[in-house]
């Protein structure tokens, strides 16, 4: 995985990550552990966010199929949350967690941690969701776990010119990281990014939120 686009929402900043109750622009939102069977739906929402680089050239980028069975094995190793939200196309058809339920699960993120640094592999809001913050509060609740994991900062990779990758995780405080301030264990994981169609390293940087 790799930090993708996150639906850019434009949020001016960082926001709290966001629970049962709360609520987001759009209206009551959750984030909670992702389960097993939540790997079609973060899936799907991954292919959906993808299309946007198709739109600006980036056609091998688009085409990635996200790996199902990867998302299991991370879910069940505690690193995947999805977000969901209160919303009334959930009645039809798209709720999660039951029959009559109105949550609707709207993008989802990944991490793991790398040179004690929770490093969000991947972090995808649903294009229709797009607009209401949804993006920052995964960001948020994943730099929330990091620290409870003892965490120094939060990082990522992406690109640096698309306008909702490096441009986005700008306005919510990431800094582009030296070459000097990348441990191993990052580096390790921009090397085998860099294997991938389409994730020409040259175009792509790490960052890093203290």
């Amino acid at each position: 995985m790799s930090a993708r686009p996150v639906g850019a929402d434009g949020s001016g900043g960082p926001a709290p990550a966001l629970g049962v109750g709360m609520s987001g622009s759009a209206g009551a939102v959750r984030i909670r552990p992702a389960r097993a069977a939540d790997a079609p739906r973060a899936a799907e929402i991954e292919i959906a966010g993808g299309r946007a680089f198709a739109e600006i050239g980036m056609v091998e980028v688009a085409a990635d199929v996200p790996d199902e069975s990867g998302l299991i094995r991370t879910a069940e190793e505690g690193r995947l949350w999805v977000l969901e939200a209160w919303t009334p196309a959930a009645q039809e058809g798209r709720g999660q967690g039951g029959e009559g339920t109105r949550w609707e699960t709207a993008g989802y993120a990944a991490a793991e941690i790398l040179d004690g640094c929770a490093h969000i592999a991947q972090v995808t809001v649903d294009p229709v969701h797009a607009g209401h913050g949804y993006g920052a509060a995964l960001i948020a609740h994943v730099e929330q776990w990091g620290r409870v994991h003892g965490c120094r900062a939060t990082t990522l990779t992406t690109f640096r010119s698309v306008p909702w990758n490096a441009p986005y995780y700008a306005r919510l405080g990431f800094e582009v990281m030296g070459p000097e301030e990348i441990g191993p264990e990052l580096t390790r994981t921009m090397d085998h990014e860099a294997t991938s169609p389409g994730l020409d390293a040259a175009l792509r940087c790490a960052m890093i939120r203290r």
